[in-house]
């Protein structure tokens, strides 16, 4: 009984002494981080690199699924602040309007906690009315300005052989993936617009949206998820009417993220084309975040190109942002090579284009 009991309380002392270490690298503070949902592939591999860098740095941490419910991640963060979180870390379901940015910050605000905003953009009114409030993500244009570019590349390089009925014009469809969402809007807007800018300077016509009966110019996951079950369902009943038989084929397809770009892909596949067999008709598909399910198809011969979202440089920042909030000091202090609007506290990590010809 005797030996029993001082190897149980050896026990203690070393759970004690692990304990003490991590309070020693991460002192006492509870790091609560709420992700809009789970399943986004993107937000995957940023919660899978900010969990190892928070573990890493002794840090405790606690992360939320709000399955894309802006009333349950209210919820969460009403109840993390109750039982005294130190640190509120969000990826906000609601980009449409302030409100719940706002109610957020009202919170937080009462309990004097500071909250870092991620990915899913705020507005710059509500990070300003808070001076323990910052925003890591992206310049919300960039990505659409960077897939128009890339799109606009390609048609230059290769118009003839996307032009499969021959009447001098690109058909395209656009995958929306949410309404009100500042990058939804903006990759949308802009993908287009520079893809046309650049096939102006060459010397050639304009994209043209394939339905026109639709004003709106894009097809919208109304459940604002960016699913590829949208954008499969979507391609499969536009392929029942414009098709290569119907000699009206859809001959590009632009998708606001790699996940609608898969489920668009595998429609095609489904009416034979983007197989990567040789010989086959592949339609240009191009997405954006450049999740390694997208890299792989690329290689593949099967989608066209993407556009990088990096998930660990976005939660090395948060990390550094992390560490100076629980230290106690300017959050943006040493955020390293990344950069901080003029105005307001907004981090932005860059974006970059992977067409698997010159990328890693």
């Amino acid at each position: 009984m005797r030996k029993k009991l001082v190897i149980f309380i050896l026990g203690l002392a070393l759970l004690s002494g692990l304990t003490a270490g991590c309070s020693r690298r991460g002192g006492n503070a509870d790091v609560h981080v709420f992700y809009y949902t789970y399943s986004d592939t993107y937000i995957s591999t940023v919660r899978s690199a900010l969990d190892r860098r928070l573990k890493d740095a002794g840090i405790s941490y606690q992360d939320y699924d709000a399955n894309n419910s802006q009333t349950t991640q209210t919820e969460q963060i009403q109840t993390a602040v109750t039982k005294g979180a130190k640190l509120l870390v969000v990826n906000i379901v609601t980009t449409g309007s302030d409100d719940a940015a706002t109610g957020i910050l009202s919170l937080a605000r009462s309990a004097g906690i500071p909250v870092i905003f991620f990915n899913r953009e705020v507005s710059d009114g509500v990070v300003n009315s808070y001076e323990n409030c910052i925003y890591v993500g992206t310049n919300a244009t960039e990505a659409g300005e960077l897939q128009g570019d890339m799109i606009g590349d390609f048609l230059v390089r290769n118009f003839e052989k996307t032009d499969l009925n021959k009447d001098g014009k690109i058909s395209y469809v656009m995958f929306m993936g949410e309404k009100g969402n500042n990058e939804a809007i903006y990759r949308t807007r802009y993908s287009v617009e520079n893809a046309n800018k650049v096939l102006s300077e060459n010397g050639k016509p304009p994209l043209e949206f394939y339905d026109p009966s639709n004003a709106d110019k894009f097809l919208l996951d109304k459940d604002g998820k960016w699913s590829a079950q949208a954008a499969n369902e979507y391609m499969t009943t536009a392929l029942t009417t414009y098709n290569a038989a119907n000699n009206n084929m859809i001959e590009l397809v632009i998708c606001n993220n790699d996940n609608m770009a898969e489920g668009a892909i595998t429609a095609l596949q489904g009416a034979g084309f983007n197989t990567g067999a040789q010989n086959s008709v592949t339609i240009p598909v191009f997405g954006v975040d450049a999740i390694d399910a997208a890299k792989s198809l690329i290689r593949d011969g099967k989608m066209a190109g993407t556009i990088t979202q990096d998930g660990g440089k976005m939660a090395e920042c948060i990390e550094v942002i992390v560490e100076n909030a629980l230290a106690g000091d300017p959050l943006a202090k040493d955020i390293g090579d990344y950069t901080v609007d003029e105005t307001v506290a907004k981090v932005r990590i860059p974006y970059g284009i992977y067409t698997g010809e010159s990328n890693g």
